[in-house]
């Protein structure tokens, strides 16, 4: 294991209907200037949480990275997406790392908007 401490979570919380978002894919990218290397992809679980962290400790090193919400196909599939082109449909979030801690990328959302914040 890894010397590091940090480490990164997510969660998603549907704000239109009160409850977390189960089911919401989830991309992670590393950004290298110009460059994006996917990490990582997963879905939310009952509690609109990944199973563990997108981005364990032994993964960890400081940097810029995105987080993709694919929202589009979670309202399709709850029913709130409304007509086509959607307004929401993947929800990028582009942040720093930078340095050894925890770090919480939350995403509050709904059909029309959405909000995030560093949590913890």
């Amino acid at each position: 294991m890894s010397d590091t401490t940090g480490f990164l979570t997510t969660h998603v919380l549907d704000t239109a209907r009160g409850c977390p978002a189960e089911g919401l894919r989830i991309a992670l990218y590393r950004i290298d200037g110009s460059t994006r290397e996917k990490l990582t992809e997963t879905r939310t679980n009952a509690d609109g949480r990944t199973d563990g962290p997108i981005l364990p400790r032994e993964s960890f090193a400081p940097g810029t990275y995105e987080l993709v919400f694919h929202a589009g196909d979670y309202l399709r599939g709850t029913g709130q997406a409304g007509a086509e082109p959607l307004f929401l449909d993947e929800v990028p979030i582009r942040f720093g790392m930078a340095v050894d801690d925890h770090y919480h990328v939350p995403l509050l959302l709904s059909p029309y908007g959405f909000s995030t914040y560093r949590g913890s």
